[in-house]
């Protein structure tokens, strides 16, 4: 008898019996899965049938489940390992990244500091400013006559304005209310409280915002605690009126300019005179000083501007305009912006005894056809270390420049309206705000008077727009 059949008289299976069977099995469950699935189909007519292309899209997902399954913990333990590896090169590269960043910013921080240790700093930011609506500009009213100079803490809190009404008044930046008004001081009068008597043409505030000096046409210099307003000293020893202050950055060393034509310096601090200079053929309309040991003066009728080296007590000499030089600023420690009464403003640069840039007739002509005469250029503003410029002049406007390339150049960016005389421009340290003081007279004298004039201080808003765009970039 075969082994087949005594496995079939006992019941058991033979082993090609028992695949068979398992495969039949197999068939019967898929059968009853299919059967199933059937069943459920036909219980559900309203729903849609999968489309070929998601049946197609759920085959590889399965795969990949399988491929899951089918990973070895050595398999595992690999893939994570070279995820891991990924996930530190992406963060060093990312800190590499920072590092170049961090670097670059460092490394243009430090050429900036060179350029302005040399002078030679000229940050773009002109094309930036766009013109301030007539409706955004703020008009603070408080003194009765002319504004004739005005200065800006070095926070950008607060301004000091003085004019010919002989007051200095302090304002709010942000609210544009009085902090505190030094009233006129009148003559003769024994135990009043200290101010001047006469018209207040020049104020200079130090680098740490610590001490206010102030000149009249009385001769008199006086120095005041900026905080307070409280008065601390009189410097004497000019002989015609102070047209010119400024206060050395970083120090408090005070340069002062008069009518008698000489150049003074003084130490606040200690409540000294130091030295007496002198130069100029006439009398000395402005004065300007920033971290050098040295000055700039506007000499006025006698058509010079002049650098002054104070240890090496010297001169230079530099000759442009046609008219009185009236204002003067410096741009950077080698370059200055200066407006005469012929209607030029003149950029200048320390290696060259003329301008390097003369924008004549800078505010247009007034006048009878055939008579017309250029309008004088009252005052004149520079953002330190950049390439933006204000003018002011009768001409019910004020202008910002653009300087050039090595300040060769000066282009007109926009007008803003302002009636009156703009006596004095100030721009704010982060350069977000312009402020100029207007009158119904000139700062040096009564020449004209427009009536329509506000005596004010306005606060200007400087907003940056978007840099424009190269053509064809």
């Amino acid at each position: 008898m075969s082994a087949t059949a005594v496995a079939r008289k006992r019941g058991k299976p033979a082993s090609g019996a028992r695949a068979g069977a398992g495969a039949g099995k197999r068939r019967r469950k898929a059968d009853s899965a299919g059967d199933r699935g059937k069943s459920k189909g036909g219980g559900k007519m309203n729903e849609e049938i999968s489309s070929d292309s998601e049946s197609e899209s759920l085959a590889p997902r399965n795969m990949e489940e399988e491929e899951e399954l089918e990973e070895t913990a050595q398999e595992k333990k690999l893939r994570l390992a070279k995820l891991y590896l990924e996930q530190l090169r992406q963060q060093e590269e990312e800190k590499v990244d920072a590092r170049e960043f961090e670097e670059d910013q460092v490394a243009g921080r430090l050429k900036e500091d060179v350029l302005e240790q040399r002078g030679r700093l000229q940050k773009s930011v002109a094309k930036e400013i766009q013109a301030p609506a007539p409706a955004d500009i703020r008009i603070l009213r408080g003194h009765q006559l002319s504004i004739t100079c005005l200065v800006i803490t070095p926070d950008d809190l607060a301004i000091f304005s003085a004019a010919k009404d002989c007051t200095i008044i302090k304002w709010s930046v942000e609210s544009g209310r009085k902090l505190h008004v030094i009233p006129r001081a009148k003559k003769g009068t024994e135990g009043q409280p200290p101010g001047h008597s006469s018209h207040v043409l020049c104020m200079a505030i130090s680098s740490d915002g610590k001490y206010l000096a102030s000149g009249d046409r009385s001769k008199l210099i006086l120095i005041w605690e900026a905080q307070s307003c409280q008065h601390l000293y009189t410097f004497t020893g000019h002989r015609d009126a102070v047209s010119g202050l400024a206060f050395r950055r970083g120090t408090h060393q005070l340069y002062s300019t008069s009518h008698d034509r000489s150049v003074k310096v003084w130490n606040v601090a200690e409540n000294a005179y130091v030295e007496t200079l002198f130069g100029h053929q006439d009398a000395v309309a402005a004065l300007d000083a920033l971290s050098r040991e040295c000055c700039v003066t506007a000499g006025g009728r006698d058509g010079t501007v002049r650098v002054w080296k104070i240890p090496e007590e010297s001169q230079l000499v530099f000759y442009g305009h046609q008219g009185s030089i009236d204002s003067i600023q410096l741009i950077n420690e080698e370059h200055m912006v200066s407006g005469a009464d012929d209607g030029s403003v003149a950029l200048w640069g320390l290696s060259k005894k003329r301008p390097l840039a003369l924008q004549r007739e800078a505010h247009g002509l007034r006048g009878e056809p055939g008579l017309e005469q250029p309008f004088w250029v009252s005052s004149v503003a520079a953002l330190l270390n950049t390439d933006l410029v204000a003018t002011g002049s009768h001409s019910s406007c004020l202008r910002l420049w653009q300087c050039g390339e090595g300040f060769r150049r000066l282009d007109l960016l926009c007008d803003i309206p302002l009636v009156g005389f703009i006596n004095s421009l100030k721009f704010s340290s982060a350069g977000d705000f312009l402020v100029a003081g207007v009158g119904q007279e000139h700062r040096l004298g009564r020449w004209w008077r427009i009536r329509e004039a506000r005596n004010s201080v306005c606060i200007i808003p400087l907003r940056r727009g978007p840099r424009p765009t190269a053509a064809g970039s």
